[in-house]
């Protein structure tokens, strides 16, 4: 991928992870959407949401590795969310499992999964 799609996956699978964590639903008619997010006081949300946005950005060498971290934070009931590509830019036009996002979380819970990675 181009230095800027990655950095686009990466933005996507931030917010998905917090959006796929929100109540959905309406306000006042079917017109107007209305995302809440409930955390709890001294949570990692709680930290990563009121404090830096800490990202640590790293690679893996393949769509299967990919799909295996992805499938790791998951069954550790960790955030979690994983972006499949549209292929419309790149990828010609096939869909691509591009990027994951793991947390916010504990560094010491994202590290079981992630510490083998090269940093990007």
């Amino acid at each position: 991928m181009r230095r800027g799609k990655q950095i686009a996956q990466g933005c996507h699978s931030s917010m998905k992870v917090f959006f796929d964590l929100c109540e959905k639903g309406t306000a006042f008619d079917d017109e107007i959407k209305k995302y809440t997010f409930y955390y709890e006081t001294d949570s990692a949300w709680d930290n990563w949401l009121n404090g830096i946005f800490t990202k640590i950005v790293v690679s893996c060498d393949s769509e299967e590795e990919l799909l295996e971290l992805y499938e790791k934070a998951k069954s550790k009931k960790l955030p979690c969310s994983l972006i499949i590509d549209s292929g419309l830019t790149e990828f010609n036009g096939v869909p691509t499992k591009t990027c994951v996002a793991i947390g916010p979380a504990d560094s010491d819970e994202i590290d079981e999964i992630t510490e083998h990675l090269k940093l990007l």
